[in-house]
């Protein structure tokens, strides 16, 4: 980015030409159309942008939601730079677009997931630095490697494995995975692209003085989520006990007894919101962001839930295979946040499992056509 560039972004930053400018990549999708959503309900005078490809199955149900908020729907992709290009000038940008599914890339379709995750963050990064634009960046639990997860000491109670405090790596506890836990190792093609994006973003950001946050986030679930076993699991698991759609425990002895943290969508907006008002007082920052161990579930516990909160009772069939690239714990040590915020994830597992029934049952024959053939 040249001088006169970035001399250029300055004097449109302070032209007084309008609010706050925001760009959502990814925005039709789950947490990127709930995220443009709760920005628009807390920022009337915020110019808000949602740029999707409309690739996900389900992204289309956001859009009259998008619309009638009064955010701007672009259909773009951020593997092309002229779709970006396309989208205007932006203050700040909240990067949510990713191929999220931790199975992607096993099967051997590499291409679409690294142009996504990599190429696309690479875009996106670029037109910030054109705006000289704030950067949020949506990552994940994954770019943690797998080997390790999995070497973790833990025990076995009778609804789920738990870590324990005395672990020989650095950065685990009975509390989960902190930032400084170790790096090296493989951990699935999607979380090695995000992770090189991460890469790129702290680049972008000493090069261009780029005001940048990376949210390294757990499972994030809530409405609007059409989940996928392999992304959004407690979302797919509420779904199949609602449809009575077949389930079936898998991995590490196919007693559904792994473990991950949860977090509703409306607490990872608030937390957005929080770092988009502040930018210089984030800037840097690459913090672990989930329920904890306090909103977690085992898959066994998350049936219980279903069939309490649906009323259904399913027969879970039991495979103990485990499958590459699964985990059997993962919590999110969010200790790292409090340098930075007093935020704290405020709903429960059970509150989030009910939210998701209840918006099931708003809109059941929208959900059900969504996932039609899926």
């Amino acid at each position: 980015m040249s001088q006169a560039d970035q001399a250029a972004a300055a004097a449109a930053r302070t032209s007084g030409t309008g609010g706050t400018r925001v760009l959502v990549t990814g925005g039709a999708g789950f947490i990127g159309a709930n995220v443009a959503l709760d920005l628009a309900a807390r920022h009337p005078d915020w110019e808000i942008t949602a740029l999707d490809n409309l690739h996900r199955r389900g992204s289309e149900l956001n859009l009259t939601r998008l619309r009638e908020a009064g955010v701007r729907f672009l259909h773009g992709d951020v593997r092309e730079p002229e779709d970006l290009r396309a989208a205007g000038g932006f203050d700040k940008l909240v990067e949510c677009s990713a191929e999220p599914s931790v199975m992607a890339g096993v099967d051997g379709a590499t291409g679409f997931l690294v142009r996504t995750n990599l190429l696309g963050a690479y875009h996106c990064l670029e037109e910030a630095a054109r705006h000289h634009a704030q950067v949020v960046f949506l990552s994940t639990s994954r770019v943690y490697p797998i080997g390790a997860l999995n070497a973790l000491a833990y025990r076995e109670s009778a609804t789920r494995f738990e870590l324990i405090d005395e672990q020989e790596l650095g950065g685990a506890s009975a509390l989960g995975v902190s930032e400084s836990f170790p790096l090296a190792g493989a951990r699935t093609l999607y979380g090695a692209s995000k992770l090189a994006a991460e890469l790129l973003i702290a680049e972008y950001a000493e090069s261009f003085g780029l005001p940048t946050v990376v949210n390294r986030c757990g499972v994030v679930a809530g409405p609007w989520q059409m989940g996928k076993v392999d992304q959004g699991v407690f979302t797919h698991w509420m779904l199949a006990f609602y449809f009575r759609r077949p389930l079936s425990y898998f991995g590490f002895g196919g007693a559904g007894k792994q473990v991950r943290d949860l977090l509703h969508v409306a607490d990872l907006g608030e937390l957005i919101d929080d770092q988009l008002l502040r930018p210089e007082h984030w800037a840097g920052a690459v913090v672990n962001v989930g329920g904890g161990a306090a909103v977690s579930l085992s898959l066994r516990e998350t049936s219980t839930l279903c069939q309490e909160v649906t009323g259904n009772e399913l027969e879970i069939a039991s495979d103990p295979q485990t499958r590459t690239g699964d985990v059997r714990i993962y919590l999110s040590d969010h200790r790292a946040l409090a340098d930075y915020t007093d935020w704290h994830p405020h709903r429960s597992a059970s509150d989030i499992m009910s939210d998701i029934c209840s918006w099931i049952h708003d809109h059941e024959r929208l959900v059900a056509g969504a996932l039609a053939g899926v």
